[in-house]
């Protein structure tokens, strides 16, 4: 099958003296996204040859714990979904959600904070 449309993602990430992320933005033209800022960012890629997930986890100096909390738990809530939409495996995907609830309950999220 030809390739019909080519669409890109970027982040831009600008660091300090010490290669800390001071500002993270993206960029996703074809999503209507422009210089974006974001305070933090979780990219996977698998490598199929050598079967293993190779990952970028940035996120800025000045992002708040509650904030990285909150992030983490939508995060694997997200995660979830996706498990069930790749694999259909209903079981599994409960037992994660399960998960993601007990770590919503440990760091005390609510969905209205």
């Amino acid at each position: 099958m030809a390739v019909v449309h080519k669409s890109e993602i970027n982040l831009n990430v600008e660091l300090d003296e010490n290669k800390v992320p001071e500002k993270l933005s993206w960029t996703a033209k074809d999503g209507g996204v422009e210089n974006e800022a974001a305070k933090a960012v979780l990219l996977s890629v698998w490598n199929s040859e050598q079967q293993e997930t190779l990952k970028i986890d940035l996120w800025t100096k000045d992002m708040p714990m509650d904030e990285m909390k909150k992030f983490m738990h939508q995060t694997l809530v997200s995660l979830s979904d996706t498990f069930y939409k790749a694999t259909q495996d209903e079981k599994m995907t409960a037992t994660m959600k399960d998960f993601c609830d007990y770590f919503a309950e440990k760091l005390e999220l609510t969905k209205d904070k």
